[in-house]
């Protein structure tokens, strides 16, 4: 079955759902975990419908770091178990299902005399942690490199940003890093589509039960009843209003865009203290189309109150983002640096912790009263094990008929390996966002949106046709993530309602 999604496409399969079709699985979210789902269950040979109420990536999924973490921050808390969780799904993610789209990040602790002895021997100590986990997952040498210690010049040349002054050198490890986390949603979503998973975007789930739920189609207004023999609540930080038991304690994680240049175009990553904090830190990320993420917050949010699919940083956030990571640099940053900011809301499980920075990274999938299945917690790096155990949770629960998980192994579309991807005839940039589609991508179009913007005309055709956009913030905010930088997306915006109406036209 074809792998595209589109208006078309989506049209025809609502229209069955809300015949008389029973599908085996009922999944509510399009993030990364409610995608991760449909596509575990249809690989296994369920009949799978997906609904979600806004976009693929519409919340929580695109607001990552969009780092694919190895777990040693859990490993420095003790948790050895997730930390480990965390390097062996690294490991299938760069070497198996998107290679494409991750690449291996060097990260740089710069070390300065501040920092003493003990704290030196501590990172030291973590840095041989990064690589014990590496090794433990069976994740090759080529694919994340051996960590070191490096002195101030390598360090500079790395980041050339730092502050030179009493700069002792610095301790060099490696992550993976995707090269855009909504891209890896769509693309799970479009591999469960090629199995024959309906994914429904714009349907609202009104009522939830047990043998499927009640939806509002957002486009047409029309409502009507999904049913099915199981249903997975994935709706992350609202699961709990589709339904009863899930306790959570969301926090909110804030980055800042950020020009590459005002830091010197860095080579690499900066992992920097937070000063007064135990066992946390800052992130300075460049990115392929050189900016740079800097983050990350962990503030509580109330989850009594309205949760919104794009929180809005507040100017504190910023500014303890931008005091932090000043605190390095040669030349302080400020406030006209900020190019855009974002933010996303962590779906926590709820725990005794005091603060929501020290609560477990650890998925749950319980069984509610309602007899619904909801997965909860985790985190994007991890979203194939938690929707390994969702789906077996399902066809226990259920008494449904399937095969194993086929997902270790199981690469999304466009995924390829390194060699093959170096062989794809497109552009470079295109391979690495799309991988062996590039050149799909590239016959459509390869004019610019607009003067200074590296995303073309054949990225928003590409969107449309294969991608299951509906509107232009659908590309704008999640296809090509132009909408970070507010003034980008102000500019690329009537290029992008032009495709779409000649599109449309042609339809």
């Amino acid at each position: 079955m074809s792998t595209s999604l589109s208006a078309d496409r989506r049209a025809r399969e609502l229209e069955g759902l809300a015949g008389t079709e029973v599908v085996d699985l009922l999944v509510v979210g399009g993030g990364i975990t409610g995608v991760g789902v449909a596509l575990d269950a249809a690989s296994r040979g369920l009949s799978v419908a997906l609904v979600e109420r806004g976009d693929l990536a519409t919340g929580t999924s695109r607001w990552s770091s969009k780092l694919v973490h190895g777990g040693l921050r859990y490993l420095a808390a003790g948790d050895v178990g997730i930390a480990h969780e965390s390097a062996v799904e690294r490991r299938i993610v760069m070497e198996r299902t998107a290679p494409h789209l991750v690449r291996a990040l060097p990260m740089v602790l710069p070390l300065r005399p501040e920092q003493g002895h003990l704290a030196t021997s501590a990172m030291v100590a973590g840095l041989m942690g990064a690589e014990f986990l590496r090794a433990a997952a069976g994740t090759a040498r080529h694919t994340l490199p051996r960590p070191r210690r490096i002195n101030a010049a390598e360090t500079l040349a790395l980041v050339p940003a730092l502050r030179a002054d009493g700069l002792r050198g610095g301790l060099l490890g490696w992550d993976g890093q995707l090269i855009d986390d909504a891209r890896l949603v769509v693309a799970v979503a479009r591999t469960a589509a090629g199995y024959g998973a309906r994914i429904i975007t714009r349907a609202e789930v009104l009522r939830l039960a047990r043998d499927g739920a009640w939806v509002r189609d957002r486009v047409s207004g029309r409502e009507f009843e999904v049913r099915a023999r199981s249903v997975v609540n994935a709706a992350g930080v609202w699961a709990g209003t589709l339904s009863g038991g899930v306790a959570l304690r969301p926090s909110r994680g804030t980055h800042l865009v950020l020009d590459g240049r005002r830091l010197g175009a860095p080579r690499a990553g900066l992992t920097l203290p937070v000063p007064g904090e135990r066992n946390r830190y800052a992130i300075v990320l460049p990115q392929r189309d050189g900016r740079v993420y800097a983050g990350l917050t962990d503030v509580e949010v109330d989850p009594a109150e309205p949760l919104p699919e794009a929180p809005i940083p507040t100017e504190a956030e910023v500014r303890f983002l931008l005091d932090t990571v000043s605190s390095a640099l040669e030349t302080p940053l400020d406030s006209a640096d900020v190019l855009g900011a974002f933010a996303g809301l962590r779906p926590l499980l709820a725990g005794a912790a005091g603060r929501t920075a020290d609560l477990s990274r650890r998925h749950a999938v319980l069984l509610g009263g309602d007899g619904v299945i909801t997965v909860v917690g985790g985190k994007l790096t991890t979203y194939r094990r938690m929707a390994a155990d969702a789906v077996d949770a399902v066809i226990a629960h259920a008494d449904l008929v399937a095969g194993r998980c086929r997902t270790k192994r199981l690469p999304v579309v466009g995924a390829a390996p390194p060699s093959t991807l170096a062989r794809v005839p497109a552009a470079r940039r295109l391979v690495e966002r799309y991988g062996t589609e590039a050149p799909l991508v590239q016959e459509l179009g390869t004019e610019q949106l607009a003067t200074g913007q590296r995303v073309t005309v054949g990225e928003v055709l590409f969107a449309v046709q294969h991608e299951g956009a509906l509107d232009a913030d659908d590309v704008l905010d999640r296809r090509t993530r132009i909408g970070l930088v507010p003034a980008e997306r102000q500019a690329a915006e009537p290029a992008v309602n032009a495709l779409l109406e000649t599109v449309q036209s042609v339809a």
